[in-house]
């Protein structure tokens, strides 16, 4: 059974303007300049780029409470219901295990079924170990123990470390917390010795050439913080609370100042921009008319966003694998997981009848020996095949 873990969206980091009252901010082609610079449609692609980023986290924001609440209400109870059903399953096969009218070759099936069975349900009844141990050469504590140690060997070959002997080798996920330990140390070691290098290579003395970039590289992160700092002035200029007599009014600025300082914080140029046209405190022809020097600063800032947001994205869609048990490398998408969703319940009600179907039908023999001619065991395999029913 997939693990319910807790998940919320950060919604104090994914905040956004709705969209009636957002504007869209681009430049666009006129009369006397029909013909975009390569700035201008650089700064155009990003403009898009960020609102197709915004538009997937405000998707996940909009479908996670939706999917929690049928996961919670539908899956996880129809899950229990099926695991409880197979684990009936294992008993019932268990107990037509000895009949008399079963030939030597339909035992072995039975046998192999209940294997396949409980191997995975042992998690959900204990007492099922003893069940399997019962049908498989190998006993079920001796065979985790050994897969375990499997585990750790290719981990202690991947990472390059000894992840030591006082493992409980019952506990894959022992393993699992102890190698994870590991590469949160090796990666701190490797941060903490990176800017050791780098304060070795600060201390060096610099060539003229060496130094005279860094005075270039200083001087364009200054005119970068002095764009925005500039579009955050005239807002925060027209937008100050206190110089407000009427409540109402004064009120009104504070949340829009509230919304200004954010977007500045966190050195959204574009929210500023959106908030800059949602005041009329700009006009298209403003933004058309933004000097090329001033475009070269808001891109690179408008770039940093953009990373910004897809950090965004894959913290909260790793997250989301997280909560609800699904593997880390597949593809998660607002779109889709609700459609996913109803096909998983669906597929547990039809598997659900046909369990229960089959514990009504495999109380007569006949009707077990019947099924048992469609089974094919595949003896090359470490575990059998199974036919479906």
């Amino acid at each position: 059974m997939r693990p319910l873990l807790s998940f919320l969206l950060p919604s104090a980091e994914i905040q956004f303007m709705s969209s009636a009252n957002r504007q869209s901010v681009s430049i666009a082609p006129h009369q006397d300049k029909p013909a975009l610079s390569k700035g201008q449609k650089a700064f155009n692609s990003l403009i898009k780029q960020i609102e197709k980023r915004r538009k997937r986290l405000a998707a996940w924001e909009t479908i996670t409470p939706t999917f929690q609440q049928r996961y919670v209400n539908d899956l996880l109870p129809l899950e229990e219901t099926s695991a409880a059903l197979q684990i009936q399953m294992v008993h019932c096969l268990d107990r037509a295990h000895e009949h008399k009218g079963l030939t030597k070759a339909e035992r072995r099936k039975i046998a192999a079924m209940i294997i396949d069975l409980a191997v995975d349900l042992v998690d959900e009844d204990e007492r099922l170990k003893a069940v399997y141990n019962k049908y498989s050469p190998t006993d079920f504590d001796s065979e985790t123990a050994a897969e375990v140690d499997e585990m750790k060997s290719v981990l202690e070959a991947m990472l390059g470390v000894d992840l030591g002997d006082d493992l409980d080798m019952s506990s894959p996920e022992d393993l699992l917390q102890r190698a994870h330990a590991h590469v949160e140390q090796q990666t701190a070691q490797a941060m903490a010795e990176a800017a050791e290098r780098e304060a070795r290579r600060s201390a060096r003395k610099k060539s003229p050439k060496q130094r005279a970039a860094e005075t270039r590289a200083q001087e364009e992160q200054a005119q970068i913080s002095l764009s925005i700092r500039e579009v955050y002035r005239k807002l925060a200029s027209a937008l100050h609370p206190d110089r407000e007599s009427d409540p109402q009014e004064r009120d009104r600025k504070t949340k829009l100042m509230q919304r200004v300082n954010e977007a500045y914080n966190k050195n959204n140029l574009l929210q500023l921009l959106e908030l800059q046209l949602e005041l009329e405190h700009i006009d298209q022809r403003s933004i058309n008319n933004i000097s090329e020097e001033r475009l070269t600063h808001y891109n690179k800032i408008l770039k940093e966003q953009v990373r910004e947001l897809d950090h965004e994205i894959h913290h909260v869609e790793a997250a989301f694998r997280h909560a609800y048990g699904i593997a880390p490398f597949e593809t998660v998408s607002p779109d889709a997981v609700l459609q996913e969703l109803t096909l998983d319940i669906k597929e547990l009600q039809r598997n659900i009848r046909t369990i229960e179907h089959d514990l009504v039908a495999f109380e007569d023999i006949k009707n077990l020996k019947l099924m048992l001619k469609s089974v094919r065991l595949v003896p090359a395999a470490p575990a059998f095949d199974l036919m479906p029913f």
